[in-house]
């Protein structure tokens, strides 16, 4: 006879949402993942910087008060 350990409130109360990756339901084990593969697929993605925020550089704007030429 195996005893499962009782689940905490959030266990408890925490709604089946969506996988990020597949769009599945997310089950307990690997939430917010519906299996270990998409939670897999999620960390490659951090990993190979598939999650950037482009960056828009803006140097050429002239800013007066940080501008020192006196030219």
């Amino acid at each position: 006879m195996t005893q499962t350990p009782d689940k905490t409130p959030a266990e408890n109360t925490r709604r089946m949402r969506p996988c990020p990756i597949c769009s599945k339901l997310s089950t307990t084990e690997d939430y917010p993942f519906c299996s270990p593969r998409c939670a897999k697929v999620d960390l490659h993605r951090w990993f190979s910087e598939g999650y950037s925020i482009p960056v828009v550089e803006t140097d050429d704007i002239d800013d007066p008060d940080t501008d020192t030429f006196t030219g």
